[in-house]
């Protein structure tokens, strides 16, 4: 009877991502955009959904609760993995395309609302992003997770959106108010890059209360290498964008030049 309990309660987990990759697929076929909708990003959103919903419920969330090296795997696909696809999807961006007039602008007024400038910046995404992390791996809070279901959820669920708020704001091309330039995001972005790659260093040199040496050393080297495979598409995706921006400029530019005519 318990397992049973528990298989449903672990069905009913994935529920709320079948219900927004529905509600993604139903906005794309929209007829507000024609059909226009990318497939690519359709295809990210739902490898996205069911990349985070692979840590909450499942084997291998199953499997964190016992062993730290599949911990450390569930922390880099929701926190790292899953956010990429969410954010290369652009979710906010269809919804503002195809939500009727009255729901779409209250989106877009959250949008410029302060909180969403406050959580948006990246300075204050990094460090709920890797503090969070830090928080995790360094305090009793990990224990807490193994012990405790409930705990696990709470905490993953702060790593899906703490990792989404992070790469939105350093690569997202959804539509944001205050998007900072990207001088401030790339230094955000080294700086993140850095501490993520000591906590994963420090957890291989010095495993968490309770934790075996060879899976600390498993988890370390997990965290460093996969992370920085995600890390390295962020700097990709960020000087790409850098890029395009400044080629959009001069064209401009050597129009004004040339429109002078040469000097006297």
């Amino acid at each position: 009877m318990h397992d049973h309990g528990g298989f449903l309660l672990e069905a009913a987990l994935f529920l709320p991502a079948l219900v927004a990759v529905a509600a993604y697929l139903f906005s794309a076929a929209s007829p507000r955009i024609a059909g226009a909708w990318p497939k690519r990003r359709s295809a990210c959103f739902i490898l996205g959904m069911i990349t985070a919903a692979s840590t909450f419920a499942g084997p291998l969330a199953a499997l964190g609760h016992q062993d730290f090296t599949a911990n450390v795997a569930a922390h880099v696909l929701a926190g790292m993995v899953a956010p990429l696809f969410l954010v290369l999807s652009r979710p906010v961006t269809l919804a503002l395309r195809t939500l009727q007039v009255v729901p779409a602008r209250r989106l877009s007024a959250l949008l410029k609302s302060k909180p969403a400038r406050v959580l948006t910046d990246p300075s204050v995404a990094a460090i709920l992003n890797v503090g969070g992390m830090w928080v995790m791996y360094r305090t009793a809070l990990y224990q807490g997770m193994q012990d405790s279901v409930l705990i696990h959820w709470l905490v993953m669920g702060h790593v899906l959106a703490a990792g989404y708020l992070f790469t939105a704001a350093i690569v997202g091309r959804d539509p944001a108010p205050h998007r900072p330039k990207h001088g401030y995001r790339c230094t955000v972005l080294v700086v993140t890059i850095a501490a993520h790659n000591v906590l994963a260093k420090s957890l291989y040199a010095m495993p968490p209360a309770g934790v075996p040496t060879g899976q600390a050393e498993t988890g370390g080297q997990l965290m460093y290498y996969a992370g920085g495979a995600v890390e390295l598409a962020l700097i990709i995706l960020l000087w790409h964008q850098w890029y395009r921006t400044g080629a959009r400029k001069v064209p401009a530019a050597v129009v004004r030049s040339s429109s002078t005519g040469p000097a006297a």
